[in-house]
């Protein structure tokens, strides 16, 4: 299949808000690549439509797409093609490689047409925005394969790889399906929470009782045994089980053979607190713990133990599972209640021990793995800033012609200026992408940096986050994490935006 078929199909789902178009446009394409009798194009097709590459990361990013070659007359590239050049790309290695890399891309995109460079480059920025999340793709693999919805999810969901049920179901029918159940050793994807807006919130959206737990500010694993050989995998299923030996040495101590869980790895202080985020983070960069210290293990779910699959039982018989496998120091603290004064004590105290709130869960939910479900709720304190708008970058996919991904900065009283902290593009509903396209026309100071708008920082936003990191990206070395708008302020002014040492104290908090 030719890259330029995958291409107008990705323009055409970006330009259309609805579901059903979406799904119908999609499918399309994949059972006609289906019909070509092209398995690898399939899982390629349905990976970069989803906003990723099969390879990951390729060493390619915004900086070396600036300046593009002349786009070829004609259509030429296949899908086959341009997946193994990723390939190559990714592979080139040693003395010389920036080079290297950069020519290997020049000759790909110098074969590219036009609307084939726009897709490419936006694929291997990471913007190319068009909808087709994750239940939209399986819903378009459904259709295309002509199978019901449920069981393509099902697979994907245990398979913890949409693009390889893709290739199956569609080129392979149901019975193909077959292969994808829960196996060991074979990492699935984590199920997800939805948020409530407080402890009350989530027992009545629960039917009254919950299972509260601690929500952890470390980093969730999921760990995989088979006798004397263990697996670990983070959240987006990277194989980490070389760098934390501390995980493998507490997981090989359990009383099991056979075992599939859910854990949160994280660096503890000596009085047991959470260090910042940033050292967990570190020290899953390295397999030595150096003067970071071990990384301690607390399991909250258990899938498979010795032959026994649970992921369709209920919340309360898994945790039964887990109590009798983990004893309760290597587990995440938990209170079962329908009172919400002790809910909210629960609350106070996770948060008081330094941690980022707690999850409360249905006594029945089933372990919805790859999934958001309504049986997980995230409860956590919202942290709001009054930022100064620095600068703004033009959108891609539905977002295309808008001023969207806004730099945000804090006020510095010292040298009458603004730090930047970050930037986000989350929480914009249509209107404010109009209104803020228009307003941030007005405001720009000089001329544009390629996507990037700069503006005179006059325009004030209120924006949400869930904590501060450091960051040696940033001047004033942080970051603000998990950021989205909550309102422009325009009754505000730059002069009362916060400043840079209100964000240190959150900072030095967390």
């Amino acid at each position: 299949m030719l890259l330029a078929d995958v291409a107008a199909a990705s323009t055409e789902v970006a330009a259309s808000s609805a579901r059903l178009v979406k799904i119908e446009r999609i499918a399309t394409l994949l059972a006609r690549s289906a019909a070509e009798d092209d398995t690898q194009a399939v899982a390629v097709i349905v990976s970069w439509l989803s906003g990723e590459l099969p390879q990951r990361q390729i060493g390619v990013g915004w900086a070396a797409l600036r300046t593009l070659p002349p786009p070829a007359a004609t259509p030429s590239l296949t899908v086959d093609d341009v997946d193994d050049r990723f390939s190559t790309i990714k592979a080139v290695a040693g003395i010389g490689s920036q080079a290297t890399r950069a020519g290997l891309v020049h000759e790909l995109f110098s074969a590219a047409t036009e609307t084939e460079q726009r897709f490419l480059r936006h694929l291997l920025s990471g913007e190319l925005r068009q909808g087709a999340l994750a239940g939209v793709m399986a819903d378009a693999v459904a259709k295309a394969a002509g199978l019901p919805a449920a069981e393509i999810r099902r697979a994907a969901m245990l398979a913890g790889n949409l693009p390889a049920v893709a290739a199956a179901a569609v080129t392979g029918g149901r019975a193909a399906l077959a292969d994808f159940r829960l196996r060991v050793g074979r990492p699935v994807g984590p199920m997800l929470a939805q948020t409530a807006t407080s402890v009350d919130d989530a027992l009545q959206r629960l039917g009254g009782t919950a299972v509260l737990e601690a929500k952890l500010d470390g980093a969730r694993v999921q760990i995989h045994r088979s006798g004397c050989d263990v697996s670990i995998y983070t959240r987006s299923l990277d194989d980490v089980t070389h760098r934390l030996p501390e995980v493998v040495e507490a997981t090989l101590a359990l009383p099991a053979t056979e075992l599939i869980a859910d854990a949160e790895a994280i660096a503890l202080r000596p009085d047991g607190r959470p260090h910042l985020f940033q050292v967990t983070a570190a020290r899953f960069g390295r397999k030595d713990p150096g003067d970071l210290g071990p990384l301690s293990v607390f399991f909250f779910d258990l899938l498979h133990v010795d032959g026994r699959d649970l992921l369709d039982l209920p919340t309360e018989e898994r945790f039964g599972a887990l109590d009798a496998l983990v004893r309760q120091d290597q587990r995440v603290d938990r209170l079962v209640t329908t009172d919400t004064v002790a809910a909210q004590e629960f609350l106070e105290r996770t948060l008081a021990a330094g941690h980022e709130g707690v999850m409360a869960k249905s006594p029945h939910a089933a372990y919805e793995a790859g999934r958001r479900g309504a049986g997980w709720l995230k409860v956590k304190p919202v942290h709001t800033l009054d930022l100064v708008v620095l600068a703004v970058e033009w959108g891609s996919g539905r977002r295309q012609g808008k001023l969207s991904n806004i730099h945000l900065g804090a006020r510095d009283p010292d040298s009458s200026g603004f730090v930047m902290l970050g930037k986000t593009f989350k929480g914009m509903t249509d209107a404010m992408l109009e209104w803020q396209t228009q307003r941030f026309l007005e405001l720009a100071d000089g001329p544009t940096d390629g996507y990037v708008v700069h503006l005179r920082p006059e325009q004030v936003v209120e924006i949400a986050f869930d904590g501060v990191q450091r960051s040696s990206r940033y001047p004033a070395g942080m970051a603000l994490r998990f950021v989205r708008v909550l309102r422009y302020r325009d009754d505000k002014s730059p002069a009362e935006a916060d400043t840079v040492e209100t964000v240190r104290r959150f900072y030095e908090r967390d």
